[in-house]
């Protein structure tokens, strides 16, 4: 049944944290009068809250979808983009066309060289609302769309141990452990004591058994990552995320080509054509892609991209709602190739209240939500909570 798009609307949803991502501001990490704070470890601007863009697609039958991407910082240059821009040309589209739509909108702003940034992030947005929306009309999960569901359960690993010290957060992971999880990743800009400390201190709580990754955080030069990497390795080196900057493919390639360890990158990338140029250099095993940049329709293409080239898929997700999260987790059991997810537990556990869903993580696994479309509905607190421009 052919049900067309009547309205398309932005939000933002804040929720207050305990403490900011991450772990507690260190000295000289002071939050602005916004509540932005920069961590010294990478340069990079975080708020002391979580908050998301939301986008709700109403069709004329009223059918309603919904789509999440970043808030993070600037959420008003998000919405502005779809209220002034895509939301027109979107109303009116028959939804079950969504990848479709997303071509269409993603043209839109070609000539302007438009390819990353707030632009495709308003678009990823946009474009899991209407799958959702298919889904739902459908009246099935929208894995069963997206080529067949592979996966009831997907493994997870445990990403960010937002404690003060070495030892605590070597603590915390055992914690997890003791629930089930086996694998784990740590960041590289809040290891106080240097990565190498880092791993060793928790490959000795943790086990050889367990699974122990670095997320790098695009801060080095391809010498220093290659360093930092091999004196990691003795310890068990699961995988070593984002070791150069973003613009640096050559140093990527480098980097991937002189160490043992797997090289995961692909958080931060928009579409499929971010991946090509490094796959073509072999400078990467693992790709990671995020929802909540990138959307289900490129979500998907990466994925076949790498299932293509033979290259592991372990998505990121990270500071959201669920909304993308949920996206992410039926995107995921579609895909040959996804071999674990990530975890956000300081998110997901104090956020989870938000959604009303059957989705959850437990004893090292996700549970994939049932139901239609994404499997996932607002809260009436979260309801509560949703603010325009």
């Amino acid at each position: 049944m052919i049900d067309r798009v009547k309205s398309v609307e932005t939000f933002t949803l804040t929720i207050p944290r305990e403490r900011p991502y991450l772990g507690k501001a260190r000295s000289g990490e002071e939050p602005s009068a916004r509540g932005y704070l920069v961590r010294k470890g990478n340069r990079t601007v975080y708020p002391v809250f979580d908050r998301s863009v939301l986008v709700r697609i109403e069709t004329v039958n009223g059918a309603v979808g919904w789509g999440e991407t970043y808030g993070l910082v600037a959420p008003k240059a998000t919405m502005e983009i779809i209220d002034d821009l895509l939301a027109d040309f979107t109303i009116g589209r028959d939804v079950f066309d969504a990848a479709a739509i997303h071509d269409d909108l993603y043209d839109l702003m070609r000539v302007r060289g438009y390819t990353g940034g707030f632009y495709l992030d308003a678009l990823a947005a946009v474009d899991i609302a209407l799958w959702d929306l298919a889904g739902k009309l459908a009246q099935l999960p929208l894995c069963k769309l997206l080529g067949g569901q592979r996966r009831e359960r997907i493994d997870a690993y445990v990403s960010g141990l937002p404690e003060d010290t070495r030892e605590k957060r070597a603590e915390l992971a055992l914690h997890w452990r003791e629930k089930g999880f086996s694998s784990f990743k740590f960041a590289a800009p809040v290891a106080d004591d240097g990565v190498a400390r880092e791993i060793e201190t928790l490959r000795a709580r943790l086990g050889p058994s367990a699974r122990i990754a670095c997320d790098m955080h695009w801060t080095h030069t391809a010498s220093e990552a290659i360093a930092l990497i091999k004196a990691m390795e003795p310890h068990g080196l699961w995988f070593a995320e984002a070791p150069v900057r973003t613009e640096d493919i050559d140093g990527l390639a480098r980097v991937a080509n002189a160490v043992a360890s797997a090289i995961a990158v692909g958080e931060e990338w928009r579409t499929v054509h971010d991946m090509v140029p490094r796959v073509a250099v072999r400078a990467m095993a693992i790709v990671q892609p995020e929802m909540g940049h990138k959307g289900v329709t490129e979500f998907m293409r990466i994925g076949q991209y790498a299932q293509a080239h033979h290259i592991k898929v372990i998505p990121h997700a990270t500071i959201g709602a669920g909304i993308f999260l949920a996206a992410s987790l039926q995107a995921s059991a579609a895909l040959a190739m996804v071999d674990c997810h990530e975890f956000q537990h300081s998110i997901f556990e104090p956020n989870r209240r938000l959604l009303e869903t059957d989705m959850d993580c437990v004893a090292g696994e996700y549970v994939l939500p049932t139901g239609a479309g994404l499997g996932v509905e607002l809260s009436r607190e979260a309801l509560s909570l949703l603010k325009k421009q």
